[in-house]
């Protein structure tokens, strides 16, 4: 919203010497973003004038046309004669009167004019547009000047294009529709000036009468609650827009289109109050203000043919659709260049119908951004009663005495305000007596006093249990004031944000981080500290990735949740395990020329539950009930947190230190293991299994067992799974269900010796298929108590061994809590262990 103070002035008494940083303080202070404030009168600089156009020779032989003018710009240029000046635009003829810049001056943006030799002529100067004064967007052709404009050649041109004003841009938040308008930005400067308003909307205006304007049926009161129209007849089709009124719509960022058009538009950012205006004489029949029908298209004002759906509102007439209502009016009623007879309309049309449309066609005009915001509905009277004097006394023709009025506005609900409420929820002591005269500035109607509470059944609000009770009408300009919170609000932002202190609160009592949050950052911790890098990633799959995974079809995790709504129709289900969204980053990472990677990620996985329906549908007019939300909790899918990882590449990189090591299924494997000693889980309380379940390689994959209950996977994935998801070879991963592993037990601490250990290393020759977990068990259960630790250190084959055969060596630690072990001790502890490894899988000795 692009405002100047004069235009302000007309309604609000800003006083003369009010700086430009105090303006926009004193908005900032009332939660209106500015944009900027912008002092025309120091964009440009050096001489500005006014030139009148004497001759044009039009140059030929170059790519595009190109003039080369005289302009008279008096005695400006310091010599009388005509300014040879070259200018493409061709929106101008002799005798115009134009803005020209002399060399000197120095427009917007630092760009410096001079006399310089272009097309073989000699350029003294520009003759300017809109877009180079910095007066608006439009660059389409250069500013001609009204024929009544009094200023004549060589005059300061700056008071006649308004660039001796100050222009206020805004960006207004959606709840404060009212502030797109010249009368709500000056009712609010009023507010935080303290100064009286002149309100424009209050104006007197010609109620509807008995006969209306135009014969009009509303088929649809909700999506337009209100309709008024007026005509005027006569209108001379060549008026031009006045000088005034075409500077302020550009300083807004309006092109200037014709005389009606122009005065809907300058209604619309003076009132808030969007209109259009009709070509009466193109209007076949009585017009219609209904839903679209199926099938129906409308041609808009921008040439674009758009199809209608049922929620859209149109105006009709016999021939059909004739107006995108709210967003846009269409070609076939448009006021065009012979236009004597203008329909005025000025409607009031329901906010989500109109943004559901916009957003829908793609057209967000100015006054669809208006409606969306909510707009006054008591307005439309007062906009036609505007409109039409603005177009009898510049365009000419007759007003006539028919107005149409079809109103079915609801009134205002009140809302029932503790006057402590204020008080309680910002800390600041506001007396009853200042919330009522704040509440009365905004320009609400409020009602002092506990015998109103309850007085009304369709009240808004709560105050049971307290004293003084305010009850509260917002005026009609303020759709957004619908509960106690909106009004506390508004006491606040009136009276001061800055006013309301900085306090921190009081951190509420409580036990801290609970087992399972203490366990998800231990994993997390443990997993950064290993290299692996945390992402998050969208839990949104497509369909086909099942398949890429290569889960058989009775797998519990093929079903899944399929969303209404999707962000991308691609990826339309929610994910039942971490690893396609997580194999799906590593593979960007990869695209990006990273190459050696260890990603991991703890979330949830949906799971559909069997036989659940749709949601039961649940009013918010009160709290759900507990049948209503165990219905509810039956249909949301069960959503367990897992970790994951995935790993390719090196491992540790080569170098001049070494050869490195490349990622494999072992590293896999040992950050599962890592996850489960992060959740403080014995060590014997968990067991490492060969298995084979998709997506891994069934050589290569183990289960990550926890009490006898497989909580994970880990391995090297299949090389089909990475064919299809386009990863390199080995790449491999591994998934836990953090949800699936038991709490912690409670461990006492460990008792300390202070006797040596013994330390024997064994070296066991067995076949290649015994997974060396199930050795280890072995060990530690026949060494018996004075076992202390144990530790694979080394695996070897050869041919010597024998085919099929390998040789796990591992590390013993021997120790007794009240002595010091003999070697005889020690040696019988390690045979004992050897011996139940010899009796289960046959081991022996290396080199016995």
């Amino acid at each position: 919203m692009r405002v100047s103070v004069s235009w302000l002035r007309e309604y609000v008494d800003l006083p003369v010497d009010l700086p430009t940083e105090d303006l926009e303080q004193a908005l900032v202070d009332l939660g209106i973003e500015v944009e900027s404030v912008v002092d025309l009168r120091r964009t440009v600089t050096g001489p500005l004038v006014v030139g009148e156009v004497r001759e044009i020779e039009e140059l030929t032989g170059f790519k595009k046309p190109i003039r080369h003018c005289l302009v008279d710009v008096g005695a400006a240029n310091g010599t009388g004669e005509p300014q040879e000046i070259v200018c493409g635009a061709r929106n101008f003829a002799p005798g115009d009167r134009v803005v020209v810049i002399l060399p000197g001056g120095v427009l917007p943006g630092n760009f410096a004019i001079g006399a310089r030799k272009t097309y073989g002529r000699t350029s003294a100067g520009m003759i300017c547009s809109a877009q180079e004064l910095g007066l608006g967007d439009d660059h389409s052709g250069i500013i001609v000047l009204p024929p009544d404009t009094a200023a004549r050649p060589g005059d300061d041109a700056r008071p006649v294009v308004g660039l001796d004003d100050v222009v206020v841009e805004l960006e207004i938040t959606p709840d404060r529709g009212y502030a797109l308008s010249v009368r709500g930005i000056a009712r609010e400067l009023a507010y935080a000036l303290g100064l009286s308003f002149r309100d424009p909307g209050r104006q007197p205006a010609s109620a509807g009468t008995a006969e209306p304007a135009y014969p009009v049926q509303l088929r649809d009161t909700v999506g337009c609650d209100r309709f008024t129209a007026r005509m005027v007849r006569g209108v001379d089709p060549t008026a031009a827009t006045p000088g005034w009124m075409r500077q302020r719509l550009t300083v807004a960022g309006i092109r200037s289109i014709s005389l009606a058009v122009d005065i809907t538009n300058y209604v619309m950012l003076e009132l808030g109050q969007p209109m259009h205006a009709f070509d009466a004489d193109r209007i076949t029949g009585p017009l219609v203000v209904r839903r679209a029908e199926a099938g129906e298209k409308v041609t808009t004002l921008d040439g674009v043919v758009r199809a209608l759906t049922a929620e859209d509102m149109v105006i009709c007439d016999d021939t059909g659709p004739i107006s995108l209502a709210a967003v846009m009016g269409g070609e076939t009623s448009e006021v065009v260049g012979g236009t004597t007879n203008v329909l005025l309309e000025a409607a009031h049309w329901d906010p989500v119908m109109v943004g559901r449309t916009a957003r829908r066609h793609k057209l967000f005009s100015e006054a669809a951004k208006r409606w969306e915001r909510g707009v006054d509905p008591a307005l439309p009277l007062v906009a036609l009663q505007r409109a039409v004097e603005l177009l009898t006394a510049h365009g000419g023709g007759e007003t006539g005495a028919e107005v149409l009025d079809l109103d079915h506005v609801r009134p205002m609900r009140p809302v029932v305000l503790p006057a402590d409420l204020p008080s309680r929820r910002v800390g600041v002591a506001y007396s009853p007596q200042r919330v009522v005269d704040l509440l009365e500035q905004v320009g609400c109607t409020v009602i002092r006093g506990s015998d109103q509470l309850g007085a009304d059944p369709g009240t808004v609000g709560t105050a049971a249990g307290v004293g003084d009770v305010l009850t509260v009408t917002p005026p009609t300009w303020r759709p957004d004031l619908t509960d106690p919170a909106d009004l506390v609000e508004e006491v606040v932002r009136l009276d001061g944000y800055d006013r309301v202190p900085s306090v921190l609160p009081t951190a509420p009592p409580g036990r801290g981080l609970t087992w399972q949050q203490r366990r998800r950052r231990a994993v997390a911790r443990s997993l950064a500290e290993r290299g692996y890098v945390e992402v998050l990633a969208l839990p949104f799959v497509a369909p086909e990735l099942a398949d890429q995974l290569g889960l058989p079809a009775d797998d519990p995790r093929r079903p899944a949740v399929r969303l209404a709504n999707p962000l991308s129709e691609e990826e339309p289900l929610l994910r039942t395990t971490l690893l396609g969204p997580l194999l799906g980053i590593l593979k960007r990472n990869l695209g990006r020329g990273h190459r050696d990677l260890a990603l991991y990620e703890i979330g949830t996985v949906f799971h559909p539950r069997p036989g659940a329906g749709a949601p039961p549908v649940m009013g918010v007019d009160r709290r759900p009930t507990d049948a209503e939300f165990a219905a509810a909790d039956a249909v949301v899918p069960a959503q367990p947190r897992h970790v994951a990882v995935v790993l390719t590449g090196d491992v540790e990189p080569a170098g001049w230190w070494g050869a490195g090591r490349a990622a494999g299924w072992a590293d896999a494997v040992e950050a599962g293991r890592a996850v489960l000693a992060a959740a403080d889980l014995p060590a014997d309380r968990i067991e490492v299994r060969a298995a084979e379940h998709a997506p891994w390689h069934p050589g290569r994959c183990a289960a990550l067992v926890v009490d006898g209950v497989v909580v994970g996977h880990a391995g090297e994935l299949h090389p089909t799974v990475l064919a299809a998801l386009e990863l390199p070879r080995r790449t491999s991963a591994m998934e836990l269900d953090l949800d699936a592993l038991p709490a912690a037990p409670v461990v006492s601490a460990p008792a300390v010796s202070g006797f040596p250990p013994a330390l024997i290393d064994v070296a066991l020759v067995l076949d290649e298929s015994v997974p060396a977990a199930d050795v280890r068990a072995a060990l530690v259960e026949g060494a018996g108590a004075l076992l202390e630790h144990v530790r694979l250190f080394d695996v070897y084959a050869s041919e010597a061994l024998g085919a099929g055969r390998r040789s796990l060596a591992y590390k013993l630690t021997f120790r007794a809590p009240d002595r010091t072990l003999t070697v005889e001790e020690a040696v019988a502890a390690r045979d004992a262990a050897v011996a139940v490894a010899a009796q289960r899988f046959g081991a022996t000795l290396r080199g016995a």
